[in-house]
């Protein structure tokens, strides 16, 4: 079985946030392989289905993103899933607005989310799939690196422009996962990492 996460922070107020694209990958993936996710269990939501005739566990864990990893490590005892089996979705402030970056292993980048999944691991060698939301800018016009600013703008909603941008690459990422279920990594990341 391959565990399916997506990262976001539970809750009305923050399901539009730049920072739950997790969330809405994983409603997609839900949605167009008819997949609810109507089970709680180790601190997500979750539901049990098939994807490209792969059992897979999606999940969308109910804490929030800097304390994932609580939800992740919880879900893998449960169900004996090993780590070459987890796929991590992600916001990326470091990629451009709509980029899709498939990878296994390597650092955080600054993510609170995985910093934390790794930490409940022990191990950086699970796959990620990074959703692109490009990094705010400064009153200089270049990409800034104030804590405070970058907060804001993760916890803030996309643009409508940027809505157009976004929704397209939601659909994108079910279509990766798929293609890594079906035809693995390797395949999946020469196709969709551009």
């Amino acid at each position: 079985m391959k565990l399916i996460v997506g990262l976001g922070n539970p809750g009305r107020r923050y399901a539009a946030n730049r920072h739950n694209i997790g969330f809405r990958c994983i409603n997609h993936l839900a949605k167009k392989h008819s997949i609810p996710l109507k089970q709680n269990q180790c601190r997500a939501q979750t539901g049990s289905g098939e994807i490209a005739g792969v059992p897979v566990l999606l999940a969308k864990p109910k804490t929030f993103v800097n304390q994932s990893g609580e939800a992740v490590s919880r879900l893998m005892e449960k169900h004996s899933i090993a780590l070459d089996d987890v796929i991590v979705i992600h916001d990326d402030l470091d990629l451009p607005l709509g980029r899709l970056r498939i990878r296994k292993g390597g650092s955080s980048g600054g993510h609170k989310g995985i910093n934390s999944i790794i930490s409940a691991l022990g191990s950086k060698d699970f796959c990620r799939i990074k959703v692109g939301i490009g990094r705010p800018t400064g009153p200089d016009g270049k990409p800034t690196a104030d804590e405070k600013v970058i907060v804001d703008y993760v916890l803030g909603n996309f643009t409508p422009d940027e809505e157009k941008t976004i929704e397209p690459v939601i659909a994108r990422v079910a279509e990766a996962i798929e293609c890594m279920l079906s035809e693995g990594l390797s395949t999946a990341m020469n196709r969709f990492n551009r």
